[in-house]
């Protein structure tokens, strides 16, 4: 059958009509429709990222604000919507919108903390109305820091900085295998630190691999508080141990040493006396320091009651006290010191650590919390600048019976290694705030672990049976270690456990029959085998001391536990530490890492996460997988 050239004309302008009209009609629909946009901010006036905003009515549609706070929802059926903004950590925010058709309505937003009902508040509900609203009115002056927002993301990379970095970190060499035979006793001090965690994420989200130095990998497994068993005798913490096969290395096994704190009670927490410290120099003037720490100190402000007290002390060039001690449910004036700090000038840390431990003195709570908190760069460069003569400092006035937290912020000229030796001296805990949400974590969720100390001078010591076990490795904990004689002097400082706190530590060992890594194994001439005692002959692997005092004691107390030589299934606390363990020597780049690889990290997180009601385990599997994509395609860590 023969077709027409005039038939196909026919059929092709007929095709052709109808394309056009199906266009034309989805343009013009298109064309009938409206967008929302508008920007997300706290109620410090300071744009919040990440926030999901959906917008419900003649349809449903919802956008993501970026690291301005700024979101746009297109194409929306022109009629009336429900607005609701929602983020992790804030109450979910409402409003109305009306969308017409060709226009742009424009929709601003402020999403709050979200009040914890677990947590003790200012008891009338009227004045806590009242001082809110003053408190919101004592701030307005953040409005000038709105445009700073993207160092507050939580969520995607904030702008890639450039330029001149002077950050330090200290050169780590990982912990070595020790040969039981010359070497049975292992001793450390605990770290509850977290600082390392969050500057690795820090570095992952702008796109590079850390600095080695930056990975302390005794604080990555720190950072997640795993759930041991609570305390239920009359020691302050409970002790948990397990044994398990090697991931990176099948032939030798893991053991895994866990210490639970006791929780305070949340309805009668103890009086807390606080001196917030803070760096008001000129360094502090990018949003990620002074303008981060104000709303972090706010958060804090937010959970104190009325047997609290705060004084606020600045120092630049030279110190100031700006806020005298004050109640803590007089949070109005709390909030407008807070809000009036500005930054400019040298930094003389060491003025301003003495006036702040001098008012801190004055206004000691006997039985109470007695702290200062220290929010800094670490950039001390006026009067006592060398890393030396501060810790000196503080181990002076840690004899007071104050104690310190370090917050660390900024990048650039970050001093992570003066602000961890610092912490450490002050019977304290530094922790790094990369943004808002890990300054909720630090500073509300975990609250009593950074501020209520329930012992101190707390060291681990380890004895391995030399009939099971050839060799040992601690697991991190590099700066920690202790000589093994410094277990018992109690003159001897060590690490602090606050209230809820959990400590973990794990060592790899290798069985006996085994060779153990590094280790000489020619006799010696003048000295004869060790003797065995008979407790050598039974079950166990090693026996675990730990050495404490009560917060307001001047000696010690000792309590043990064993490990048995048998293995047992990896279980999910086990599985979920070895495989944050295993992603910090893959980031150091670990001479002992064995088999260890990203993806071994990722499949074991996956498969361990169990609970994760803040998210954070989920976060972590996000950074092994930009680590590993960094390590094949990316950049290391750009050295100035």
């Amino acid at each position: 059958m023969r077709v027409r050239p005039g038939a196909l004309m026919v059929v092709a302008f007929v095709v052709l009509a109808f394309v056009v009209a199906a266009f034309t009609w989805g343009g013009a629909a298109q064309a009938d429709r409206g967008t929302l946009s508008g920007t997300i901010k706290d109620a410090a006036g300071l744009a919040v990222p990440g926030v999901t905003v959906q917008a419900r009515g003649p349809m449903t549609a919802s956008a993501v604000t970026d690291w301005r706070g700024a979101f746009r929802i297109v194409n929306l059926a022109p009629g009336n919507y429900l607005v609701t903004a929602t983020l992790p950590g804030f109450a979910a925010t409402t409003a109305r919108a009306t969308i017409s058709a060709r226009n742009e309505t424009r929709l601003a937003l402020e999403i709050q903390v979200e009040a914890l009902t677990d947590r003790m508040r200012v008891p009338s509900a009227a004045p806590r109305v009242e001082l809110e609203h003053s408190a919101q009115e004592a701030i307005a002056g953040f409005a000038s820091l709105r445009a700073l927002a993207p160092a507050f993301a939580s969520d995607g990379p904030p702008p890639r900085r450039r330029g001149f970095n002077t950050e330090s970190y200290d050169h780590i060499d990982d912990n070595g295998f020790k040969h039981v035979s010359t070497d049975p006793l292992s001793t450390f001090s605990v770290d509850v630190d977290t600082a390392s965690y969050a500057n690795v994420r820090r570095f992952l989200r702008e796109g590079q691999l850390p600095d080695p130095g930056a990975v302390r990998v005794e604080e990555l497994i720190n950072y997640f508080r795993l759930p041991y068993a609570e305390p239920d005798g009359p020691e302050p913490f409970s002790i948990t141990t397990e044994l398990s096969e090697c991931p990176w290395n099948p032939a030798h096994r893991l053991a895994l040493i866990g210490i639970q704190g006791r929780a305070v009670s949340r309805h009668e927490p103890a009086p807390r006396n606080l001196v917030f410290l803070i760096d008001v120099s000129g360094s502090m003037m990018p949003a990620d320091k002074l303008p981060l720490v104000q709303s972090s100190m706010r958060m804090l402000v937010d959970e104190l009651g009325d047997r609290d007290r705060v004084a606020i002390v600045v120092y630049a060039g030279a110190s100031g006290l700006v806020l005298p001690s004050t109640p803590g449910t007089d949070k109005a004036t709390i909030a407008r010191a807070i809000a009036d700090l500005r930054p400019g000038g040298s930094t003389n840390g060491a003025a301003g650590i003495q006036l702040a431990y001098r008012i801190a003195r004055e206004h000691f709570i006997r039985g109470g919390v007695n702290r200062v908190v220290l929010a800094t760069d670490g950039d001390f460069n006026v009067g006592v600048t060398s890393e030396d003569a501060l810790v000196r400092l503080i181990e002076q006035e840690r004899a007071s019976g104050v104690f310190l937290s370090v917050l660390g912020v900024g990048t650039g000229n970050l001093k992570d290694s003066t602000m961890e030796k610092l912490a450490g001296k002050g019977n304290g805990n530094y922790a790094y705030l990369d943004s808002l949400h890990e300054a909720r974590k630090v500073l509300v969720r975990e609250l009593g672990g950074t501020l209520d100390t329930i012992a101190k001078d707390v060291k681990i010591q380890v004895e391995f049976n030399p009939l099971v076990v050839d060799g040992y490795r601690l697991i991190g904990y590099e700066n920690r270690v202790m000589a093994h004689e410094d277990f018992d002097d109690d003159a001897k400082d060590a690490g602090d456990i606050g209230a809820g706190h959990s400590v973990t530590a794990l060592y790899e060992i290798v069985p006996k029959g085994a060779r153990t890594p590094g280790t000489p194994r020619s006799s010696l001439k003048y000295q004869a085998e060790p003797r065995i005692a008979p407790a050598a002959r039974g079950d166990e692997l090693l026996t675990v001391a730990v050495r404490f005092k009560k917060p307001d004691a001047d000696e010690s107390r000792r309590v043990t536990a064993t490990v048995l030589k048998t293995s047992g299934p990896m279980t999910a606390n086990l599985g979920f530490a070895s495989a944050v363990a295993e992603f910090g020597m893959l980031l150091r780049g670990s001479p002992h890492a064995g088999r260890a690889s990203y993806g071994a990290v990722i499949d074991r997180a996956r498969r361990y996460a169990g609970a994760d009601r803040h998210g954070y385990r989920a976060e972590f599997i996000r950074l092994a997988e930009q680590a590993a994509e960094l390590a094949d395609h990316g950049p290391h860590h750009e050295q100035q």
